[in-house]
């Protein structure tokens, strides 16, 4: 015990540490906060697995092309902000299931983004690879957080610069309280003279897009391929970690930083060695985040008419 109790405190004290948990984090960020503006709006997005597939994929298949790295990104939020006007399209205008335009959109977009894979290098057995962001050398000097920022690249920290910013736009901004008002009350909304149709539909196309740029992450800065599965349920990570924010930005941004710093946790514990199998440790973090969940849902204040469709004129 006392063993594993120094490896921990060990752990915690190192840099690699948290340059490898906000790494982890930032794909996180951009998506919970993706799920969070939609929600708020009052529609759940289930599509956000397919989302950050597409994005991954579309970003990295354009800087293969010739584009540079910011024209990647761009590509994929409006391959993301495309998906959301689809699912808009599907649950706002339509008033089609949640769930299920979610789900469907996941898999078609998934299906879309392996087809297109195959279509577009039809006898590469290794994924082509492509020159990826570079680190952030020069912000090595900031006291203290610097080794960390230094090892990351401009996603992360435009990542980290997004939530003071969400939080401002919700809180303090006309848009903000339209956006709360529709995820709350949208009759409420209508008699104000809001037109709760466009207000949820631009907010899904906006979350959508953020989801766009997560998916993105992975292929220009965390790797440098697109390779099948490299989302691997991040997408429903985030949207589990919109119930443990509270559908608050702040706590958006803790929550995913703290499931980074268990499964960074988890990829060094499994390094230590030890007598437990290795499947506890990859466990770790689900089965923490779980609890962590639990306990903070009990208090979460969701959004009213989150999953209510709705009609306009209707009461």
């Amino acid at each position: 015990m006392m063993d594993f109790l120094s490896t921990l405190a060990d752990m915690l004290a190192s840099v690699p540490f948290w340059i490898a948990t906000l790494r982890i984090a930032t794909p996180l960020i951009f998506g919970t906060l993706g799920v969070l503006v939609c929600e708020r709006a009052g529609v759940l997005n289930l599509g956000i697995e397919g989302i950050m597939v597409a994005g991954a994929f579309t970003g990295w298949l354009a800087v293969y092309h010739g584009a540079d790295l910011w024209t990647g990104v761009l590509v994929a939020a409006l391959t993301g902000a495309l998906c959301g006007l689809l699912h808009a399209i599907l649950t706002v205008w339509l008033t089609v299931s949640q769930h299920v335009a979610g789900l469907g959109l996941t898999m078609l977009a998934t299906s879309l983004a392996s087809f297109a894979y195959r279509v577009s290098f039809p006898k590469v057995t290794t994924p082509p690879t492509i020159e990826p962001f570079a680190p952030l050398a020069a912000l090595q000097g900031i006291p203290v957080i610097g080794p960390v920022l230094a090892a990351q690249t401009a996603l992360t920290l435009l990542a980290l610069l997004i939530v003071p910013l969400m939080i401002y736009l919700i809180y303090r901004t006309p848009a903000g309280l339209a956006l709360r008002m529709v995820g709350e009350n949208p009759a409420a909304a209508e008699g104000q003279g809001l037109d709760v149709i466009r207000v949820r539909t631009l907010s899904i196309v906006a979350g959508s897009t953020l989801m766009g740029v997560a998916g993105s992450f992975l292929t220009l800065s965390a790797f440098n391929a697109f390779f099948f599965n490299m989302i691997n349920g991040r997408g429903w990570i985030c949207v589990a970690l919109v119930v443990f924010a509270s559908w608050r930005p702040g706590k958006a941004l803790l929550g995913a930083i703290l499931f980074a710093a268990f499964d960074a946790a988890q990829l060094r514990l499994q390094q230590s060695g030890g007598a437990l199998p290795y499947q506890l440790y990859l466990m770790l973090p689900y089965l923490l985040s779980i609890l962590a969940l639990i306990f903070m849902a009990r208090r979460a204040a969701y959004p009213q008419a989150l999953m209510k469709p709705y009609r306009k004129g209707e009461r």
